[in-house]
């Protein structure tokens, strides 16, 4: 379970940088390269997602979907400075059980 936290938090941090970097370029007049560099990650999100052991691709996007939305909420206090209240929280942690309810194992 410990590799498939690893990949989650690594294709997250690969979205969400890349996403970022894009929004940088787009939306901020950043050089054409942050938003190329962004692009690139985007894609390495696309590949590390593949190597999670899951056998369902749906499973897997929607369980990362949780994942992403936490990573989201802490990129925002960390990067963008925005200080999430309460229901950030609460909203995240439900996404969490989701993920967890998600993923457990299935005979």
């Amino acid at each position: 379970m410990i590799h498939a936290i690893i990949l989650f938090v690594l294709a997250g941090i690969a979205e969400i940088g890349g996403g970022y970097l894009v929004w940088l370029w787009l939306r901020e007049s950043k050089p054409f390269y942050w938003g190329f560099a962004g692009g690139l990650s985007l894609a390495l999100y696309g590949i590390i997602a593949t190597f999670q052991s899951f056998p369902s691709f749906g499973r897997v996007y929607a369980a990362y979907g949780g994942v992403f939305i936490v990573l989201s909420v802490l990129w925002g206090w960390g990067i963008d400075r925005k200080t999430p209240d309460l229901y950030d929280w609460l909203g995240a942690g439900i996404c969490l059980i989701g993920v967890a309810i998600m993923l457990l194992p299935r005979s």
